[in-house]
């Protein structure tokens, strides 16, 4: 399954530059052209192609540009159409794997021949904008559920007021953002809002499409972070590594253990550390509320979604480097993108799971 370089080109332009339903299709088309071996092919290459979550497309951007430094004849592309279009892509056999932050389902691991593994760590922040507000905005899981739920709707109620008691909060509607269904960074926000309130795991539960009551959406991460940093009042949530790159304000979230804590990679990394360590072997599907003094309560593993033993033995191989480079090399690129790298010995399991399922 080889294509070149001006089709893979082509196609993921057709990908970038149009909506969500012509990209799915343009997906296709790239991948009936990887599968198609056409000899109108003068210089073939390899060229693995993945899809998936928004939520690590900017890594994904810097892996595939460093990547394909290494060898002209094995190129990676990655297509951000969704982490639910790219299950189902990966399922179908269209591309070589899939990213995005939701655990798959039984169905999906025995239908689709389907694995999960971790390829980093991930966290979803609150984003505010709040013009005039100095100093750091603390939320709790139930306080942000009672929020996205509708319930508290200004943001100089008594409820932030009282977890807040060193600012001066205006007397300013809240205008909460959210994400359409299929999302990645959905599944892990409405993990922790339903973990952490009895009522909204009643009233929405844990879904990558959740039914939110209240708010308006925003297609992509990017979208997001433009929304809530344009428009005065509002709330949504992203990945950590969009809010320090734009240099919006995000907030400090209650662990368990009692803390207030800000996304970083040394607050990431811990929470990866309070549930995977000592023995590094459990490639837990959860991160969420992780114990620890330091845990940042809404991590996540952005996971990969491979297919097992689907490929030929070339291909299989050509992919095998590039997930070996992925947990290797191109962790620090990951550190250098905003996103925390894999624990080393957490990584080692990876491999190993990676190694057997291409077989």
């Amino acid at each position: 399954m080889q294509i070149t370089e001006s089709i893979a080109r082509r196609c993921v332009s057709l990908l970038r530059g149009c909506g969500r339903w012509c990209g799915v299709l343009a997906f296709l088309a790239l991948a009936l052209a990887m599968g198609s071996g056409s000899p109108l092919c003068a210089a073939q290459e390899t060229v693995l192609v993945g899809s998936g979550s928004t939520v690590p497309a900017p890594l994904y951007a810097k892996w595939a540009e460093e990547y394909n430094k290494r060898n002209p004849k094995v190129q990676m592309r990655y297509v951000p159409i969704g982490a639910g279009e790219g299950i189902k892509q990966i399922s179908h056999g269209s591309g070589d794997f899939a990213a995005g932050e939701v655990p798959l389902t039984t169905k999906e691991r025995e239908e689709g021949g389907l694995i999960e593994v971790p390829a980093t760590l991930i966290a979803i922040v609150p984003i505010f904008n709040l013009p005039g507000v100095e100093g750091e905005l603390r939320f709790s899981g139930a306080l942000l559920a009672d929020i996205f739920l509708g319930r508290v709707k200004r943001w100089n109620s008594p409820a932030l007021a009282k977890i807040n008691p060193d600012l001066s909060l205006p007397d300013l509607p809240i205008k909460v953002v959210h994400r359409p269904g299929g999302k990645g960074s959905n599944y892990v926000f409405s993990e922790f809002l339903s973990k952490s309130s009895p009522a909204f795991r009643e009233e929405i539960g844990i879904s990558a499409s959740p039914a939110w009551p209240v708010g308006t959406s925003a297609e992509r991460s990017s979208d997001m972070a433009d929304k809530v940093r344009s428009e005065p009042g509002s709330i949504g949530y992203v990945e950590a590594q969009y809010a320090f790159k734009l240099h919006i304000r995000s907030s400090s979230v209650l662990n368990p253990a009692g803390h207030f804590v800000a996304a970083s990679e040394k607050t990431i990394t811990a929470a990866c550390h309070g549930v995977e360590a000592p023995g590094w072997d459990r490639l837990s599907a959860s991160l969420i509320n992780a114990p620890g003094p330091d845990s940042f309560p809404i991590t996540s593993f952005s996971w990969l979604y491979l297919k097992v033993g689907a490929a030929d033995s070339r291909r299989a191989a050509a992919l095998a480097d590039l997930l070996n480079w992925m947990l290797a090399d191109g962790q620090r690129f990951a550190v250098k993108e905003g996103y925390s790298e894999l624990p080393p010995p957490l990584r080692e399991n990876v491999k190993a799971k990676i190694s057997k399922s291409l077989q």
